[in-house]
């Protein structure tokens, strides 16, 4: 492995024998280094791996700007996110959530914050990525000796949904109006059936998936697989309560739902609600 660029003296970009190219973090990698040289492997602590060009292209750019021990412990958080959620995350997640850490240290630092209004909406409905981002104010107290505000555990959420939608760096803001409408959804739902939702049981929870990638299909614009009208027909006969909620749901979100999306929907709103309503 081969020295391409130094950025400091703990980050360097490298290139192997077949001319991949990779971000290398160590403490003294680059110590009385130069362009071309061998990179010393046994001083490897983290290596970048980001096949997204236009992601990669940015993380470099980041690490110009950057002091290194954000962009590490940004490393440590997104790994222990992989394994937590089990999923593959986009890497533009490097940029954003390195940036955004960046950030919220430099306004902590100004005695300011944050704030996340949506961090009820985020620890209800997205339980998983929350509890990612609470550990990662772990890592970061342990790592700086700072400890950020319980609104960035809600922040670092948001980047991690994200990313899990292959979302690129622009995206964040769809996801937290996404969290918010979901939210939205869920009352016109209980509302309109006058009951509370069993927020336990797995009727809910896949509503919450659904829902999770219903907006997902908003935004690309993408269509489920047709269906056969008639089922929505008996379905819309059968469950008419729920259909009834699902075209206040669609007047909600002031656009027209396609008859598969109204089908599911209408589903998954019979369902939740079945409990409750027998």
């Amino acid at each position: 492995m081969i020295i391409e660029k130094i950025f400091n003296n703990n980050a360097i970009i490298a290139r192997d024998e077949e001319r991949e190219e990779f971000v290398v973090m160590g403490r003294g990698i680059a110590f009385k280094k130069s362009a071309g040289d061998a990179v010393d492997k046994g001083l490897i602590e983290k290596v970048f791996i980001l096949k997204q060009t236009e992601a990669s292209e940015k993380f470099k750019l980041l690490l110009d700007d950057i002091p290194t021990e954000y962009v590490s412990l940004c490393y440590d958080i997104i790994e222990y996110g992989k394994n937590m959620l089990q999923g593959k995350l986009s890497d533009f997640i490097y940029v954003t959530l390195t940036d955004h850490i960046y950030n919220a240290f430099r306004l902590h630092d100004r005695g300011l914050a944050n704030a996340n209004p949506l961090i009820w909406e985020i620890r209800k409905y997205y339980p998983k990525e929350y509890k990612v981002g609470q550990k990662a104010l772990e890592f970061i107290e342990e790592v700086t000796g700072n400890r950020l505000p319980e609104d960035e555990a809600g922040n670092i959420a948001l980047h991690l949904i994200n990313a899990q939608t292959n979302g690129g760096s622009r995206q964040v803001a769809d996801v937290a109006r996404h969290t918010q409408k979901i939210h939205d959804i869920l009352n016109i739902i209980k509302y309109s059936y006058n009951i509370e939702l069993d927020e336990q049981s797995v009727s809910y929870e896949r509503f919450i998936t659904h829902l999770r990638y219903f907006f997902q299909r908003l935004n690309k614009r993408e269509k489920v697989e047709t269906l056969d009208h008639f089922l929505l027909r008996q379905v819309k006969a059968k469950y008419k309560q729920a259909y009834d909620c699902v075209l206040k749901i669609e007047k909600y979100l002031g656009l027209p739902l396609s008859d598969d999306e109204k089908l599911y929907l209408t589903i998954h709103t019979h369902r939740v609600t079945l409990r409750e309503t027998e």
